[in-house]
This record gives structure tokens, C-alpha cells and sequence, in this order.
């Protein structure tokens, strides 16, 4: 049997190789973890869902503080806000999680740490500050970084990207946005709560183009009743700057053209797979510009590489990257035939409200040729939402000609959390019935859960032979008024 310095290599020291190389350790395998950037943690944690949702979470309370009358409370002075004390809580939010995500710990762990950029000299060794390091089984998972589309000028144009967005010296006193998914909404809200004026620029026809379009038509009205305004349908042609402004050129389906101007700008149309410099070809492994094609066991064409992440170029999700490391790391170390599996991938855009999802929409089902039920229930009639002031959105459950729930999606109030019991429900094979019986308690969100359940069951209960054999049996007289 040949010698490895390692059992395994794992290269990028995000959620998926964080996972894998954590995982493998406490299995008892050798494990070689190489970064590029300083510190390990990855895209999530430096510039993406960490600094992100602290953003969020500042912008949300200032909205609420502006709002403080609706809650029976003294309206409250708004001062202008000062950017940097918002990056300061971001940079402290980060530091703190980091400790977590530090060298330190995966060493405690078992894990030899290098930081560096390494490129494969073949299918088992790669080449890291100038050492020369092997390994039985390499997972590559590198990430992936934000894309810059092909717009005539928008190079030379000084833009944003999410890896300098949340470091910002000031508050910009408008904001472009270019780009019309989660990222983009999310940051649209928030920067629009903070007190910048904000134009959302998207060339589909609506927000959140894999969304369903109810839902995503809520989404967009909420937006602009907070001042945001979203332009749909519209190709962007150029970019430029003049006189401290970044300027955007338009052109709508009927070939009408127009022109956005705003003091920043910030591209979020999209992410590319980070693979250049790795050589993955000499390791026999394939890639194109849209990442690194595997199986269902997320083998790459390399006989001893597999890959996982946002280097796959599939779910760019912190949690879908955790998985797949996970899935690589069983099929590497453990040698077991897992495969990945999708069906309940979830998701959420965590705009106000929330936006969440797991399984099929009706846009996926109706592509994908399902016949399916829905059933909704409203946020405006759940007691909770009503006294935290929150009654906008509903959630929405999708059961197929079987009976069996395909999907659900929600939007309101704390939406991704509340998906959690649908993960679980679905992934176990929980029965709707024992859902419906369940007991929450009062008053929460949660009981939108238990609610949709209810009545998509009570047609079944009520409206059967249930009351007609308790009649002949009990003698029950029936109404009592009406």
C-alpha cells in the first residue's frame, strides 16, 4: 500500500471544508486542512451570512425604532447613522465566531493547519509554500466569489462586491444595486433601512425569479413601501462614473432606454467557482466556469479528488456546503457509498419578512409536471404575529395527488426558523397527523404550522363520515344555531 503524509487533504477552510476536515479527524484519519486567505471560516463568515444578518439586524431595528408610535410608544429622534460604528459590530461579530473557526481549535481537534495556496502536482500531492504535501483522498472546496457580469464599462466603474460591503467608511446616500436575488433584496432593505436611497436594478421579470411569483410579488411591495425602488425586466448596457456618481444605462423590453445614477454601487449578480491556480487538471480533475462537475457521491473525474461547496457551482448555501462536506468525508474517509440528496434542500432570503422554502414551489411543480393542493394559512391570523406587529405574509403547503406533502414556503415573521419543523417533518416522514396533534404553545409563530396542517385535515374529519356515524351511534342533534 502506498504512504501519504495524510489520510486526507482538505483545501478551503470554508463550511464544507471546515466539516470535512473536522469530521475526518474525529474519525480517526490524518488530516491536512489548507487555506488561502489568513484566517479559516470562509466566504460565510468574512463576507457573507455572518456580516450580512448583523447588518440586517441593525437595519431592522432602526426600522422598528422609527416605527416606535405603532407600538403605542414616544416616536424616538433619528439621527443620521454613522457606518462605522455598524462595521465595528460587524468586525465583533466575526472576531467572536472566529474563535470558533480557529486554527487553534482544529489543531485541539487533530487537524494540521496550513495556510497558503496550493496547486495539485498530481492526483495525490499538491504543492503549498513550497513543500510538497500528499494525501490518499484530497476534497477540494475552495468556494466561490461574486461574479462580474459582462456590462460595457462596469469593470472600470468602482463598484461593491459583499467582500468590501460591510466595511464601508460611510453610509452611501444612494445605493444601486444590480441584481434582483436573495443577496441583493436583502441588502437593498437593508441599506434603504439604514437611510440610503436604494434602486434595485433586475433584468427578469420579478424579484426572486425562482420563488413563486405571489410570493415574490409581496416581497417587492414591501420594498417599496419602505422606499426602495425596484426596476424589473430591465437590461443593464453600461456602466460609467462622473462627478463622485456611478451611473447605470437601461434598456427595457420595449427598447426604451434610461439612465440610474447613485453615489454607490454594489453588483450582486450571481458567483463564480474559485478553481483558478488550483491545477486541478493535473490532478485529472474537470472544471468549466461554473464549477466542478461530480457525482452523486461528489467524485470528481479525478480517481482520488472530490469536491464540495460553492465550488460545485449548485446550492450556494452555507448549510448546503456543510452537508456536502459531509457527504465527501463519508464516501473519502469512511469509504461508504452516500450519496447527495436535494429533494429537501432548504433555503431562506432574510429580507423583513422572511422568506423561506423547502421541497417544491408551484413553479417547480408545475415544471416539473406535479399536480398539487395548496393549502395557505395567513399570518394576520395568528395571534402572535398580531402583537409583535408582524402580520404580513403566509405560509403556503403544497401536498401532491397521494396526499403527501411535496413543499412548503413561508413568508412572514422569523420564516427560516420556522421552516426548521417542515425539515424535520418532511426528512422524517413525519405524518401530518401527528403534526396536527402536536401541541405548541401559545402564543408563537410555530402554530402557523400546526394551523395549515389543521385545515387541510378538517375536510377530511369533519366533512366524512365521522359526524354521520357519531349521529347514529350518540344520537347528536346536530346545529345549534344558524
Amino acid at each position: 500500500m502506498a504512504s501519504f503524509d495524510y489520510d486526507l487533504g482538505v483545501i478551503g477552510g470554508g463550511a464544507a471544508g471546515l466539516t470535512a476536515a473536522a469530521g475526518g479527524a474525529r474519525l480517526g484519519a490524518k488530516v491536512l486542512l489548507i487555506e488561502r486567505s489568513p484566517h479559516l471560516g470562509g466566504d460565510c463568515l468574512h463576507h457573507g451570512c455572518v456580516p450580512s444578518k448583523t447588518l440586517i439586524a441593525s437595519a431592522k431595528l432602526r426600522h422598528q425604532m422609527a416605527r416606535a408610535t405603532d407600538w403605542g410608544l414616544p416616536a424616538c429622534e433619528m439621527p443620521p447613522v454613522d457606518f462605522r460604528q455598524i462595521a465595528a459590530r460587524i468586525a465583533s461579530v466575526i472576531e467572536r465566531i472566529q474563535l470558533h473557526d480557529s486554527p487553534e481549535r482544529f489543531c485541539s481537534l487533530g487537524v494540521k493547519v496550513e495556510f497558503g495556496t496550493p496547486e495539485f502536482t498530481d492526483e495525490h500531492c499538491v504543492c503549498v509554500n513550497g513543500q510538497t504535501v500528499s494525501a490518499n483522498r484530497w476534497i477540494v472546496a475552495t468556494g466561490s466569489s461574486p461574479a462580474i457580469p459582462d456590462i460595457l464599462g462596469l469593470r472600470q466603474t468602482p463598484h461593491l462586491t459583499n467582500l468590501d460591503l460591510f466595511t464601508l467608511e460611510e453610509l452611501p446616500s444612494s445605493l444601486i444595486v444590480l441584481g434582483g436575488g436573495a443577496i441583493a433584496v436583502e441588502m437593498a432593505q437593508a441599506f434603504a433601512r439604514l437611510g440610503s436611497e436604494v434602486t434595485i436594478i433586475q433584468r427578469s421579470a420579478q424579484l426572486l425569479s425562482s420563488e413563486d411569483p405571489d410570493m415574490a410579488a409581496l416581497v417587492r411591495e414591501r420594498l417599496e413601501t419602505e422606499g426602495v425602488t425596484v426596476l424589473t425586466g430591465v437590461q443593464a448596457r453600461y456602466a460609467s462614473v462622473s462627478y463622485g456618481l456611478r451611473h447605470i444605462g437601461l434598456r427595457d423590453a420595449s427598447g426604451q432606454e434610461s439612465q440610474v445614477s447613485g453615489k454607490a454601487l454594489l453588483v450582486a449578480m450571481g458567483r463564480k467557482p474559485n478553481v483558478a491556480g488550483l491545477k486541478l487538471e493535473n490532478a485529472g480533475v474537470a472544471y468549466t466556469e461554473k464549477g466542478v462537475p461530480t457525482d452523486a457521491r461528489l467524485r470528481t473525474t479525478g480517481p482520488n479528488v472530490f469536491a464540495a461547496g460553492d465550488v460545485l457551482g449548485k446550492w450556494q448555501f452555507t448549510h448546503a456546503a456543510g452537508y456536502e462536506g459531509g457527504v465527501a468525508l463519508t464516501n473519502a474517509v469512511a469509504h461508504l457509498p452516500r450519496k447527495a440528496d436535494y429533494t429537501l434542500m432548504p433555503r431562506a432570503t432574510f429580507c423583513d419578512p422572511e422568506l423561506a422554502s423547502v421541497g417544491l414551489n408551484e413553479t417547480a411543480a408545475a415544471k416539473a409536471g406535479v399536480a398539487v393542493t395548496v393549502h395557505t394559512q395567513q399570518f394576520s391570523d395568528n395571534d402572535r404575529a398580531l402583537a409583535d406587529g408582524t402580520p404580513r405574509g403566509f405560509i403556503k403547503m403544497l401536498a401532491d395527488s397521494r396526499e403527501k406533502v411535496v413543499g412548503v414556503q413561508i413568508l412572514g415573521s422569523r420564516a427560516g426558523d420556522l421552516l426548521g419543523e417542515w425539515v424535520t417533518a418532511l426528512g422524517g416522514g413525519v405524518k401530518l397527523s401527528a403534526m396536527a396533534q402536536a401541541v405548541h404553545p401559545y402564543p408563537t409563530l410555530a402554530e402557523i404550522n400546526k394551523r395549515v396542517v389543521g385545515e387541510y385535515l378538517a375536510p377530511k374529519i369533519f366533512d366524512g363520515m365521522a359526524p354521520k356515524i357519531l349521529k347514529a351511534l350518540f344520537g347528536l342533534k346536530g346545529r345549534a344555531c344558524g
